[in-house]
């Protein structure tokens, strides 16, 4: 009975591997300016071996890979509509 939980925590801990790969590859995949869903089938299929695929894989030309760097910067500041467009709200008077 003993082997029997020691697979099924092995068999967690790969669950957890295969989740987390699927998750990397598809945002990789996404900054890359491929879309997630190209990310994730290669991450649900390759397991662990689609991060260094989409790590290596070149990146689109207006992708976010290439205009904001590897990695999103930290301070980035989210815009309304209301703020884009120049309107003031009724507290800004």
């Amino acid at each position: 009975m003993t082997s029997l939980a020691v697979i099924g925590a092995t068999a967690l801990y790969l669950l957890f591997i295969w989740l987390a790969s699927a998750i990397a590859a598809s945002w990789l995949s996404d900054r890359k300016g491929y879309g997630e869903k190209a990310g994730l089938a290669t991450g649900l299929l390759l397991s662990a071996v689609a991060v260094p695929v989409w790590l290596l894989w070149p990146a689109r030309a207006g992708s976010l890979w290439k205009t904001e760097g590897i990695l999103p910067p930290r301070n980035r500041r989210v815009r309304t509509a209301e703020q884009s467009s120049g309107a003031k709200s009724s507290d800004d008077t």
